[in-house]
């Protein structure tokens, strides 16, 4: 097995499925499965998941709310959205599954301390990291990579809607998009690839934490990468490769 343990990052996208909002039921079946074979497999998960199904910052600008008091509101879909992913895993399997997060809500999540965090994924239960860093004007790609960091993650798995990796462009607008294999961070910040926040990308260039850019919807797709198989896009130190 390649890693042993890893952050997977969700959008809250995907959660809704093919609607704007909201859950979609299919959605959240797919990703229980996937993440409870994961797990299966014997590899400590934690999880970060985005708020975008119930709250997204344009939203907010359109409304004329300052992007302190967006990013608080964002913060906090992404608590309904933690709590709503370990349901359904309960429900979907006999793992454990402990909600953590960076805003203290103590009647119904853990307050994230670091070594509890660690203790609990050395028990082999799931923990899902919830409203981010707990400031404004942080995004939750940078959440899971300082959160992957924090507990010692040896990799971030970004499972991605309708692509399947990082594109020299838009592969929906140009036809001529090639999909990188590898890709080193340096030209993902250079060349603006999208495919993470910036940020996100220079804090696991300067701790050489790799990341795997991929789609959710492929099966099994997430225990392939642990499992060695290269899908999607890895983005690293290393030089860029095509596939």
């Amino acid at each position: 097995m390649r890693y042993k343990r890893v952050m997977v990052k969700l959008s809250g996208g995907a959660l809704a499925g093919s609607e704007s909002s909201g859950f979609d039921p299919h959605c959240l079946d797919h990703i229980a499965t996937e993440l409870l074979k994961l797990h299966g497999m014997g590899v400590q998960l934690g999880v970060v998941v985005g708020g975008g199904n119930i709250f997204r910052g344009k939203l907010g600008h359109q409304w004329g709310i300052e992007q302190v008091e967006a990013d608080n509101i964002g913060m906090m879909a992404t608590v309904a959205n933690s709590l709503m992913l370990r349901g359904v895993l309960k429900a979907r399997g006999d793992a454990e599954v402990r909600v953590m997060t960076a805003i203290p809500i103590n009647n119904i999540a853990e307050p994230f301390i670091r070594l509890r965090a660690i203790n609990h994924l050395k028990k082999d239960r799931i923990v899902v990291f919830a409203a981010g860093t707990g400031n404004p004007y942080v995004t939750t790609d940078y959440a899971a990579v300082q959160r992957a960091l924090e507990i010692s993650a040896e990799a971030v798995l970004s499972a991605k809607q309708g692509v399947d990796g990082v594109y020299t462009a838009d592969p929906q607008a140009d036809a001529s998009a090639k999909r990188y294999r590898k890709v080193c961070y340096d030209t993902v910040l250079e060349k603006n690839l999208q495919a993470l926040d910036p940020a996100a990308v220079m804090l696991a260039r300067q701790h050489g934490l790799p990341v795997h850019v991929f789609g959710f919807d492929e099966p099994e797709a997430m225990g392939r990468i642990c499992g060695g198989e290269d899908l999607g896009t890895l983005i690293q130190q290393d030089s860029d490769e095509f596939a």
